[in-house]
């Protein structure tokens, strides 16, 4: 029967996102599907998604098997869509086949991860250990010109050509119409620092042994390849290292009264908070104060810092600790949700986070970070900024310890606080008077009183 090849390519999904990965497929080749059936599930670097299609037709064919990535705009799966009513099956000989973009709109379906059968190693179908399939090239990128500007994914991207004298114009880029990304400056770079060749005079590369080649962790397992969350993860806390001025200050606070207020909370008719609602209030007002802690750097053309945006509205990031690797769930509009309807958000976010079923708009926007790494028995931590957030306020473990109050020695119960920030933002007292108003609050929690 008359039938029209239609080639569904991996839609953008928002949020910046440029690439993911196949964690499995849920359908096969010949199986006839409708329209928003479920066809693949995929990893970004924020959630687990579903996609689903936008043709009614039978699967010709699947790109990629799990652990794939794939960049937006490449395909994904072919599908023969009846080119009349009622109609289904593939294109008789002779027949013209037209493969293009889908033009029905496509919204993925964030999903739980499904659970591995229990005693298998596997994870998203992959045995552990495990190396990623290759990813698939990607198309080719239309010619540039000869002048004029190369499209990147950001200033930073120029910045890092910059410093390593790579020439953008002759890295080819793998995102969406020929994007030039980190990754494909990471590359050109890895390539000029590689091991000489003969011809430069100094002689072949030294060889390397099973123990130090990356290849072989000396056990025979191999790599631990990470993938989707964790890739993520690693890039951030890369470039947090690499690009912000960090500098840290810390304070101890009485949290006594901080501790009765939630006992009390719970204890009484009202809506019941923690800790962790209160000290995200805290972090709110202050920010309120100062904004430059939530402020976003600019980057110039060339990708030198060149000033300071203040936010537009807090969105307020809780570090939130899941099976996936550390994830933060942002808190959009803080400062316009009383305490009760804060405390709430977080425990829907945090809950979402730990299943995996945010979506990748609930993972973004964030302009300061909340980390509570006393829930992990530390008493203190410097954290690496959340990047491309300025601040983040690291909460330790409240623990009873010897206090002065009235030139005598008691009992209480205390927080260690400590603000890393941006040193490009602001100067230490900035800092540290955002700090002392979020120290006196825990010690004073009826303050709060002031910004419900």
């Amino acid at each position: 029967m008359n039938a029209v090849r239609r080639e569904f390519r991996l839609p953008d999904l928002g949020e910046g996102l440029t690439e993911a990965e196949i964690v499995r497929w849920l359908v096969a080749e010949g199986d006839h599907v409708e329209v928003d059936q479920p066809l693949v599930e995929v990893e970004t670097a924020k959630a687990q998604v579903e996609i689903p299609s936008p043709y009614a037709g039978r699967v010709v064919e699947r790109r990629g098997a799990p652990g794939a990535v794939h960049a937006v705009g490449t395909a994904l799966v072919v599908i023969a869509e009846p080119s009349g009513p009622g109609r289904r099956g593939e294109p008789s000989a002779g027949e013209p086949v037209l493969v293009g973009y889908g033009t029905r709109d496509v919204t993925p379906v964030v999903r739980r991860p499904a659970a591995a059968p229990a005693g298998s190693p596997a994870r998203h179908g992959r045995p552990a250990g495990a190396v990623a399939a290759t990813p698939p090239v990607p198309a080719a990128a239309p010619p540039r010109a000869a002048d004029g500007p190369v499209p990147v994914v950001s200033p930073l991207v120029r910045r890092m050509a910059r410093e390593h004298g790579i020439d953008l114009r002759a890295v080819p880029g793998t995102g969406p119409a020929g994007l030039v990304g980190r990754s494909d400056v990471a590359r050109a770079i890895s390539v000029l620092d590689g091991p000489a060749s003969p011809a430069s005079g100094t002689g072949t590369a030294p060889a390397v042994g099973p123990a130090d080649d990356g290849s072989d962790d000396g056990t025979g397992h191999g790599v631990v390849v990470w993938h989707g969350v964790q890739r993520a993860a690693a890039r951030k806390v890369t470039d947090s290292h690499r690009e912000i001025p960090a500098a840290t200050c810390w304070r101890e606070a009485d949290a006594t009264g901080l501790l009765e207020l939630c006992k009390g909370s719970h204890e009484g008719a009202g809506p019941r908070v923690g800790v962790l609602a209160l000290v995200a209030r805290m972090c709110v007002a202050a920010l309120q104060r100062h904004p430059e802690l939530g402020s976003r750097v600019v980057y110039g053309a060339d990708g030198t810092a060149t000033g300071v945006r203040p936010p537009a509205s807090i969105g307020l990031g809780i570090a939130t600790r899941t099976d996936r690797g550390v994830v933060v769930p942002v808190v959009h509009d803080a400062g316009r949700l009383t305490t009760a309807q804060l405390a709430a958000e977080i425990g829907r976010l945090v809950g979402g986070a730990r299943e995996g079923t945010l979506a990748p708009h609930e993972l973004t926007g964030g302009c300061f970070t909340l980390n509570n790494h006393g829930a992990l028995g530390t008493d203190g931590a410097v954290p690496l900024i959340n990047h491309p957030e300025t601040a983040m306020l690291g909460v330790g473990r409240i623990i009873r310890r010897p206090w002065v109050v009235d030139d005598a020695v008691v009992p209480r119960s205390v927080a260690p606080l400590s603000l890393t920030f941006d040193h490009r933002v602001c100067d230490g007292g900035t800092a540290a008077a955002f700090l002392n108003s979020v120290a006196e609050a825990v010690t004073l929690p009826g303050t709060l009183l002031l910004h419900l």
